[in-house]
């Protein structure tokens, strides 16, 4: 399966808007008691997260997982620091690359493969404001020409 298919749980997408993501990884994510249930119940949020290089290991801050319904005392604390699971070689590369100026790891998605839970991370470069909205000029032009390109079409 590759890598970025499966059951899509929550996408962050301000990341592409923000960042011009130049590669992405595939993590397994360390997750304690609830938080499985938690996250298949589609209860959690990318949206203010993001992934550090901190002592040889990938660690995901802000990322949100509601508290399950059905958990008792010992659910877990929604906004702790979570590890992300990546081969020796894959974390030596980021934290080469993380170390350049305007680089950041941007949590892009987290879905369901096989049963366990993974984090699609890329290495981004922060877009600049004039290349945002460069953006969303494509984007509302390529809106424009699919809108005309359809009426034509039920017109014929």
């Amino acid at each position: 399966m590759p890598k970025g298919t499966g059951k899509v749980l929550a996408q962050n997408k301000k990341a592409n808007h923000d960042y011009a993501i130049e590669e992405t990884y595939e993590t397994g994510i360390v997750l304690q008691g609830t938080e499985i249930k938690a996250i298949r119940a589609g209860r959690v949020n990318l949206k203010d997260s993001f992934a550090r290089v901190q002592q040889g290991e990938v660690f995901l801050h802000n990322m949100h997982i509601s508290p399950y319904e059905q958990g008792n005392r010992h659910n877990h604390e929604p906004l702790r620091t979570r590890k992300l699971l990546l081969h020796r070689k894959e974390i030596s590369k980021l934290i080469g690359l993380t170390k350049e100026e305007g680089y950041a790891l941007v949590p892009l998605k987290i879905y369901l493969k096989n049963g366990f839970a993974k984090v699609l991370i890329g290495l981004g470069r922060g877009k600049k404001k004039y290349d945002k909205r460069e953006d969303l000029k494509k984007k509302e032009a390529k809106r424009e020409v699919e809108r005309a390109f359809r009426d034509r079409q039920k017109d014929n």
